[in-house]
């Protein structure tokens, strides 16, 4: 299975989590413990999720582990479009960050899809 540093879908999440850390440093500072917390927790789940599932060794513990990690993306996609709503993203900023959540969780149908097929 070689080792998940490897896998795209990995690099691109970390990529994404980095960027999702300094966008959200513009956020409100009331929102310090809310909607920043939540959308970076969102974000970081989804390398952590795949790195975890992948190091298990077992097909269906990866499946369930990358699954919690597609579920990850749609958590994040909604509070992207929040922060969008709340003028805390500009408009640009946030197609960015949604084209880029979308096409992770698009990565990691795919995964699952071929892990799933006998």
């Amino acid at each position: 299975m070689g080792n998940y540093m490897e896998l795209i879908v990995w690099n691109k999440s970390v990529d994404l989590v980095t960027e999702i850390y300094s966008v959200t440093t513009i956020f409100p500072k009331e929102e310090l413990y809310g909607l920043t917390s939540q959308i970076r927790r969102a974000s970081i789940s989804v390398p952590s999720n795949i790195a975890e599932g992948h190091s298990r060794r077992s097909t269906s513990d990866y499946l369930q582990f990358l699954k919690i990690a597609r579920g990850s993306c749609a958590e994040l996609e909604t509070q992207l479009i929040i922060s969008k709503n709340l003028s805390y993203l500009s408009s640009e900023k946030f197609k960015i960050l949604i084209e880029k959540t979308s096409e992770i969780s698009k990565m990691l149908n795919a995964i699952i899809t071929k892990l799933q097929t006998p």
